[in-house]
C-alpha cells in the first residue's frame, strides 16, 4: 500500500510513465479527427472555407478543454478511491446512494469495453493507411490483422518490459505532433483565432450541418477517460501535470493540419490531412511511428479492459473468468477470456468496415456513453462530498448537455458504424446485467436461520463417533452477513442430507468492500474450538484466494495458541499431524419447480448458460479442486404441503 501511494508522487518518471499508460488513445485522435469533419464537409457539398476550418478547430480545442482538462483533469480526478480511479472506482465510492446507479455504471463499463474492441482496429488501421499516400497499391487490411493478432498473442507474456519503452516513445510522439503542427502555423499564424469560442458557437449555429460536424470533432477527446481509470498507475498530479503538455502538442498539431486545409480549398475528402503535413521524406519513418503510437494506445486499452474486468468480477458484475498475473509488476494482468473476445471483435471489426474512415461512427459512440455514465455517477459523488447544490446543478446541466448534443451528433451515423457499437454494447450489457439481478434473484431466495439454535447439535455431532469423521477441518463458505445467522442449506448439508463430523467447522464469508486494496480479516469463535467463522474484507482489486487467505488466517490463530487442528486420529495425533481440510461448496440450480415470472425465469436461465461457461464454482474462489466437495442445493425448496393429491380407494 505504501508502495502505491509512493507510486503516485508527482516525479519525472511519473510523468513519463503518465505519457506513455494514459495518452496513447487520445494521442493519436489527431489521425482521424480533422479527416472525419472535412469528409462529412466534402460530402455535404460545402467548399472548405475559413470559417468552416475556424469554427472547426475551435470546437476541437474548446472540447479538449470543457470535456478534458475541466471535466476530467479538474473534476473527476477528484473522485479518488484510496487512489484509484475508473468507471467501477467510482461506482464503489456511490453505490450505497441508490441502487439505480449500477445502471449508470454497468452501461459505462460496457462502452468502456466496446472502446477496447474499436480502438487497436481504427487507431492502426489510420496509421498503416499513412502507406497509402506514397504507394496507393498497399492493402491495409492484411497488414492490420497481422498486427493486432501480434498485439493479441504477446499479452499472455505480461508487457512490464514493453510497457517501460511507452513513456519515451509517446514524449517522442507528442513533440513530433508539435513540431509537424509548428511548421504549418508559421506558415498563416491567422490561424490562431480558432482559440477564440465564438468561431466554434458561429459553425454550430450557422452550418447545417452541425451535428455531423460535431460527432467528428468529438473524436478529438477520445481516451478522456483514460485519465481517470490509469489514476491508479500514475497518480492524480502526475496526469495533471503531464496534460498540459499533451494538450499544447495536440492543439498545435491540430492547428497546423488547419492552415493545410486552408491552403486546399478544394479537399473533396480522401486525403487525410495528418499525413499531408508531413514531409515526403519522413512519411514511411511518420508511419511507423504511428503505427507505434496506435499500438500503445491499442495496449492501454486492452490492459484497461482487462483491469475492467477483474473488478466487475469481484463487486459480482460479470461471471467468474480466470485471472492470470505474468509479472510481478503492480497492476500486470491477463485475462484469456477477454484478450481472445477482443481480439476476435478487433478482426472482426476490421474486415467489416475495412476503413478507418468506417468506423469513426462506431468509435464516437461508444465514447459518448461512457462519459454520460461518468456524468450521472461524478454528480452523485460531488453530492456525498457536501458541494453545493448549485455547483452540482450547473455540473449536471453543462455536462449533460453537452454530452446529449455530441450523442445526437454521433447517433447521425449510426447506420454507418454506430449501430456496431449498441450490438456490442448490448451484448455485455446483457451479461452484466443478468450476472448482477441474478444474484439478487437467487439471494432472495436465501433463508436464514439462528446459528445459536444448533451450537448444541453441532457440538454432540462433532463427538458422536458413530458418524463417520467427514474431515478434520470442514469449511463452509456463507453469505451471510451476521454471525448470528447461517444459510438454512448449509445446516442442511452438515446435519441431514449427509451428516457431516468434524473436529471443528469453519464458516467463511467475504466481503467486498469499497476500498480498493483492503484485505482485513475478523474471527469469530462461535462455539471455541468446534465452530469459527473468519469474515475477510478484501478491496475490489485484490484476488479473491480463498484458500490462501483461510490457511494464512489459521496458521497465525495456531501460532498465538488460539485453535488446535492437530489431527485426533490416534495413529496421528501423538506425532502432532495436522489434521486434513475439506471445503464444502453450494451449488444453486433452478429447479423446474421453482416458481418466478418469465422475466426472472429468463434472467436466471441465461445466468446458468453463463455460469456454464465461467469458471467452475471452486476455481471461482481460487479453491484447490482436491479438497473441495461440491454439494448441488435447489434454488427454492418445493413445500409438499403445497401439493394436492386425492387417493384413491382400493
Amino acid at each position: 500500500m505504501s508502495e502505491h501511494k509512493s507510486f503516485n508522487k508527482l516525479t519525472a518518471g511519473g510523468l513519463l510513465i503518465s505519457l506513455g499508460i494514459v495518452y496513447g488513445d487520445i494521442g493519436t485522435s489527431p489521425l482521424y479527427t480533422l479527416r472525419a469533419i472535412f469528409n462529412t464537409v466534402a460530402h455535404s457539398g460545402q467548399a472548405i472555407t475559413p470559417l468552416i476550418v475556424l469554427g472547426a478547430l475551435s470546437c476541437i480545442i474548446w472540447t479538449l478543454t470543457l470535456q478534458t482538462t475541466v471535466k476530467y483533469v479538474l473534476i473527476t480526478l477528484r473522485a479518488d478511491n484510496k487512489g484509484e480511479g475508473g468507471i467501477f472506482s467510482l461506482y464503489s465510492l456511490v453505490r450505497k446512494k441508490a441502487k439505480w446507479l449500477v445502471v449508470p455504471a454497468i452501461l459505462g463499463g460496457c462502452a468502456m469495453l466496446a472502446d477496447g474492441i474499436i480502438t487497436p482496429s481504427i487507431t492502426v488501421t489510420s496509421a498503416i493507411e499513412g502507406l497509402q499516400v506514397k504507394f496507393p497499391w498497399v492493402q491495409v487490411t492484411p497488414i492490420v490483422i497481422g498486427i493486432i493478432v501480434f498485439l493479441f498473442v504477446i499479452q499472455q507474456f505480461g508487457t512490464s518490459l514493453v510497457g517501460k519503452l511507452f513513456g519515451p516513445i509517446m514524449f517522442f510522439w507528442f513533440g513530433i505532433l508539435g513540431a509537424l503542427g509548428f511548421t504549418y502555423v508559421l506558415q498563416d499564424l491567422s490561424i490562431l483565432k480558432a482559440l477564440n469560442p465564438y468561431y466554434a458557437f458561429h459553425l454550430l449555429i450557422t452550418n447545417p450541418e452541425a451535428l455531423l460536424i460535431l460527432g467528428g470533432v468529438f473524436l478529438c477527446t477520445t481516451g478522456a477517460e483514460a485519465l481517470y481509470s490509469d489514476m491508479g498507475h500514475c497518480g492524480r498530479d502526475n496526469i495533471r501535470v503531464s496534460w498540459i503538455f499533451v494538450k499544447t502538442m495536440l492543439i498545435i498539431n491540430y492547428l497546423g493540419q488547419g492552415v493545410w486545409l486552408l491552403q486546399h480549398p478544394d479537399y473533396n475528402g480522401g486525403l487525410n490531412p495528418f499525413y499531408e503535413i508531413v514531409p515526403e521524406p519522413y512519411l514511411i519513418a511518420m508511419v511507423a511511428l504511428a503505427t507505434i503510437a496506435a499500438i500503445i494506445a491499442s495496449q492501454a486499452m486492452i490492459t484497461g479492459s482487462f483491469t475492467l474486468i477483474s473488478e466487475a468480477v469481484r463487486l459480482n458484475l460479470w461471471p467468474k473468468v480466470r485471472i492470470n498475473y505474468p509479472s510481478n509488476e503492480k497492476g500486470q494482468i491477463y485475462v484469456p477470456s477477454i484478450n481472445w473476445l477482443l481480439c476476435v471483435g478487433c478482426i472482426g471489426i476490421v474486415l467489416i468496415f475495412k476503413k478507418s474512415v468506417n468506423m469513426e461512427g462506431a468509435y464516437g459512440l461508444a465514447i459518448n456513453l461512457t462519459f454520460l455514465a461518468t456524468t450521472i455517477l461524478v454528480a452523485v459523488y460531488m453530492w456525498t462530498k457536501r458541494v453545493p447544490k448549485y455547483a452540482i446543478a450547473i455540473f449536471v446541466s453543462v455536462y449533460g448537455l453537452l454530452e446529449l448534443v455530441f450523442l445526437a451528433g454521433n447517433m447521425t451515423k449510426f447506420l454507418h458504424g454506430g449501430f456496431v457499437t449498441l450490438l456490442i454494447g448490448a451484448a455485455l450489457f446483457s451479461v452484466m446485467w443478468s450476472w448482477y439481478v441474478s444474484r439478487k434473484i437467487k439471494n432472495r431466495f436465501v433463508k436464514y436461520v439462528e446459528i445459536d439454535d444448533y451450537y448444541s447439535i453441532i457440538e454432540e455431532l462433532s463427538k458422536d463417533e458413530s458418524v463417520p469423521k467427514y474431515s478434520s477441518q470442514l469449511v463452509y463458505l456463507t453469505s451471510a452477513n451476521f454471525k448470528t445467522e447461517i444459510e438454512s442449506k448449509i445446516i442442511y448439508s452438515i446435519i441431514q442430507k449427509e451428516p457431516k463430523r468434524a473436529d471443528i467447522y469453519w464458516l467463511v464469508h467475504v466481503d467486498v468492500v469499497d476500498e480498493p486494496y483492503t484485505s482485513d480479516y475478523k474471527v469469530e469463535f462461535l462455539i471455541p474450538g468446534k465452530l469459527i467463522r473468519i469474515d475477510f474484507k478484501l478491496g475490489f482489486r485484490v484476488e479473491q484466494k480463498v484458500n490462501l487467505l483461510y490457511r494464512k488466517v489459521v496458521e497465525e490463530l495456531v501460532k498465538n495458541g488460539e485453535v488446535d487442528i492437530t489431527s485426533q486420529y490416534t495413529s496421528l495425533k501423538k506425532h502432532k499431524i495436522a489434521g486434513d481440510f475439506r471445503f464444502v461448496l453450494l451449488e444453486k440450480h433452478l429447479s423446474k419447480f421453482t416458481s418466478l415470472s418469465l422475466y426472472e425465469r429468463s434472467i436466471l436461465e441465461y445466468y446458468y448458460v453463463l455460469n456454464k461457461l465461467s469458471l467452475s464454482l471452486e476455481s471461482g474462489f481460487g479453491l484447490d479442486s482436491s479438497y473441495v466437495n461440491v454439494e448441488k442445493v435447489p434454488l427454492i425448496f418445493v413445500n409438499p404441503d403445497d401439493i394436492e393429491l386425492n387417493r384413491l380407494p382400493v
